[in-house]
């Protein structure tokens, strides 16, 4: 098994300062997450080997444990192909951490799963370093622990969820089947209200079972809103358009104004008010997740609505209006 140089995965020298891998391991993890990269398998192993990286060398302890036992990499190898000497049958084996000739001591696997963390987070390449007791078939030796018998935290899963706006408004029921080691199941999750389109929804607990004891992944549900006929969303405000007769512009007036949970609302609209012009009707928005009192403005947008034909009344009515029009700019 080749041995793993967490310096060059994080791109430092094994001098780096703390702060110089951490600025590394934050450059690395924002050019290769998932979530700028779905899709792609090369950026999704890049960033656990990464993850795994960081895990141990932003550690100081970790840190200094791995450059005293990797430095001794090449005798683990060889004592491995000759069938791991000093393997012990209470869960304990050989291993050196002087650096020199007669610097052995014996770490528990207590002690290992300390150094490197419960949740085994790392690569095969620890797995073998750092494997249980001796072989099956030396003396005092055990059948060694597989990765299979190790805690280990369930895979997260993610899911697309379709959302109407009127949903995402209100907030919704879905249930997800979730296949986990060959078997499926079901989950009913409700969905906020406010959510907002491209957003993830964690539902903890519910991704693919642990192993060894370990808890369970975490379903995640990335959030696609369908574009409304009618009402159009930016941020928690949205925007409706809404047509008024030239005599409501001109005068003054009510108008009837749609709203995303079905009750019409009544906007009053100023005397003059031109086509294309805005009016706020306040709190009547989309809400803030988990903040139900909490919501955007409805906007209006006015378009003045011309009649297509005229009653012989209203014909001699618009021409007296032309003639005090006409009359007004010449006294002008």
């Amino acid at each position: 098994m080749e041995f793993k140089d967490y310096y060059a995965t994080l791109g430092v020298a094994k001098t780096a300062t703390d702060k110089e891998i951490k600025q590394a391991y934050r450059k690395l993890a924002r050019k290769f997450h998932p979530d700028v990269n779905p899709g792609d398998k090369s950026s999704e192993a890049r960033f656990k080997s990464i993850n795994e990286a960081y895990e141990v060398l932003g550690d100081p302890e970790k840190r200094r444990k791995y450059d005293e036992l990797g430095a001794n990499w090449r005798q683990y190898e060889q004592a491995q192909q000759q069938g791991w000497p000093g393997g012990f049958g209470d869960g304990t084996w050989t291993v050196n951490v002087g650096g020199g000739e007669g610097g052995f001591k014996t770490m528990t696997e207590d002690e290992m799963r300390r150094l490197f963390g419960e949740q085994d987070p790392f690569s095969d390449f620890f797995h073998a370093f750092f494997g249980g007791a001796g072989p099956a078939g030396q003396p005092g030796g055990t059948p060694r622990q597989g990765r299979s018998s190790r805690a280990r935290r369930g895979r997260d899963v993610e899911q697309d969820l379709e959302l109407t706006l009127e949903e995402a408004y209100h907030g919704a029921m879905r249930r997800f089947a979730i296949k986990d080691d060959g078997h499926a199941r079901s989950v009913d999750v409700r969905i906020p209200a406010g959510v907002n389109d491209g957003s993830r929804v964690r539902v903890t607990g519910e991704g693919e079972h642990g192993a060894g004891g370990a808890a369970a992944g975490d379903l995640y549900l990335r959030v696609h809103i369908a574009p409304h006929p009618r009402f159009e969303r930016r941020g928690r405000d949205l925007y409706v358009q809404v047509q008024v007769p030239v005599t409501t512009a001109i005068l003054g007036g009510e108008a009837d104004v749609p709203a995303i949970d079905g009750k019409p609302l009544r906007l009053k609209v100023p005397p003059t008010t031109q086509d294309g012009q805005v009016l706020r009707l306040k709190g009547h928005g989309m809400s803030a997740v988990g903040r139900p009192d909490d919501r955007g403005d409805l906007y209006a947008t006015i378009h003045v609505r011309l009649p297509r034909s005229l009653t012989p009344e209203e014909t001699r009515l618009y021409e007296e209006l032309r003639r005090i029009e006409e009359g007004s700019t010449r006294s002008s």
